[in-house]
């Protein structure tokens, strides 16, 4: 068993990924609150956070960036309340004191780009590409030249957009130019791009997925229900979203599955088991908690539970990774 994965936490410094800013209540996402121009973070909640992911020996944490950052290439999309750089970077260190390895994530997914503002109606143009471009390389620079990147990418679907007010989907061709634009972008400071890899799921996609994406590019395909065995033709396809799994370890991907308490705290466990029962040790390259709550005082011990229970998943199946 590697003694180096990643054991990996999701963190939001910006929630503008979900709503329009002209949003009201038609939203139907739990997660989705009537939008407010700040990111409204904790930092109380944010600092203990960190302490208790220390204390459960995690060493990665990938953090939600958007527009949370005070941006010198392009502050038209910070929030009003966004973090100033060296703040961020005293953050960034305190991290690394405790062991934990900061890493940045823009999602340039069409269905989670509030962040950019005004950008996110561009996409595709020379100015989206030169935007994206700035951004990446400033937080490169920010993060120290990371090794991983994540560029998330997913959930660009029609029908995870059915409630915004502007619904934009790459057609095949341009969704890999562009994926593999900003994949680019990032290797140009020495970081490994990351995704979310959902964009596999539909049946329309398979082939053309196995055919164009590359190996350099690191994998998350995320599941956050039961594990059980579910027949192919089940509606929502979560028999193939756990296929995926393996399927990406016998096509030769480094992954990085992603677990959740967001639809049944289980998960967490269950995904650890797995993991160790049927992925090759040499792809597995981590084992991630996304918990899809915001950093707040309200979702606090939601934040907490998610991380323990990760916690006790790599206990039970990883325990040689643990010191």
């Amino acid at each position: 068993m590697r003694h180096d994965m990643m054991w990996a936490y999701l963190i939001h410094l910006s929630t503008h990924m979900w709503s329009d800013a002209s949003y009201n209540d038609r939203n139907p996402l739990w997660y989705s609150k009537p939008f407010s121009e700040n990111n409204n973070v904790n930092l109380e909640v944010w600092d203990e956070t960190v302490k208790f992911l220390a204390e459960r020996q995690y060493n990665t944490l990938l953090i939600d960036l958007g527009d949370a950052v005070k941006y010198e290439s392009h502050p038209e999309i910070s929030a009003p309340d966004a973090w100033d750089k060296d703040f961020l970077k005293k953050k960034l260190d305190e991290m690394r004191a405790l062991g934990i390895t900061p890493i940045p994530k823009l999602n340039f997914s069409c269905g989670h780009h509030t962040w950019l503002k005004q950008y996110n109606r561009m996409v595709s143009s020379p100015i989206y590409y030169q935007v994206c471009a700035d951004l990446i390389k400033e937080v490169c620079e920010l993060f120290d030249y990371p090794k991983y990147f994540h560029i998330g990418f997913d959930e660009e679907v029609e029908r995870k957009q059915q409630d915004v007010e502007k619904v934009v989907c790459r057609g095949q061709k341009l969704w890999f130019h562009d994926l593999f634009f900003i994949a680019g972008e990032c290797e140009k400071y020495g970081a490994r791009p990351w995704i979310w890899s959902d964009y596999f799921w539909e049946p329309e996609n398979e082939k053309y997925f196995l055919e164009h994406m590359s190996k350099s590019i690191l994998q998350s395909n995320w599941y956050y229900d039961h594990f059980m065995d579910f027949p192919d033709n089940h509606p929502k396809r979560y028999g193939f979203r756990i296929k995926t799994y393996e399927i990406f370890d016998e096509m030769g991907y480094d992954q990085v599955p992603t677990a959740s308490g967001w639809q049944k705290t289980v998960n967490l466990h269950h995904t650890c088991a797995f993991c160790k029962d049927k992925l090759d040790n040499e792809r597995l390259l981590g084992i991630m908690a996304a918990p899809w709550v915001f950093t707040t005082e309200t979702d606090k011990y939601r934040l907490f539970d998610d991380a323990h229970r990760l916690y006790i998943g790599r206990k039970t199946y990883f325990p040689e990774t643990l010191k």
